[in-house]
């Protein structure tokens, strides 16, 4: 039987692999946050579709992490049609500037 270090000698770690699966897991925790924000707005995604002006199913992909592809000025009436804010950041060189 392998032990552990074993295995991964034999099979390395694919460090490309392991970044684009952190990134995807990332991404729907933000979507469940969003989603966990609206419900406690006590917003149904139906509700908050007809407030945005998009399908149903938008929110819906929204809310299972599919932000990325999303436009900055849907996420900005998602978060406000709940009361928020959404700001947006930049860094670059060591600074950080709010752009929206």
């Amino acid at each position: 039987m392998m032990t552990v270090d074993e295995f991964f000698d034999v099979h390395p770690v694919n460090e490309q692999n392991v970044a684009a699966l952190k990134a995807k897991m990332m991404a729907e925790v933000r979507g469940c946050q969003l989603r966990e924000l609206r419900e406690a707005a006590n917003v149904t995604q139906v509700e908050l579709a007809a407030l945005l002006r998009v399908s149903q199913n938008r929110i819906s992909r929204i809310e299972k992490g599919d932000i990325e592809r999303s436009q900055v000025d849907t996420l900005r009436r998602y978060v406000e049609a709940l009361g928020g804010r959404l700001k947006v950041e930049v860094e670059l060189g060591g600074s950080t500037v709010q752009i929206a």
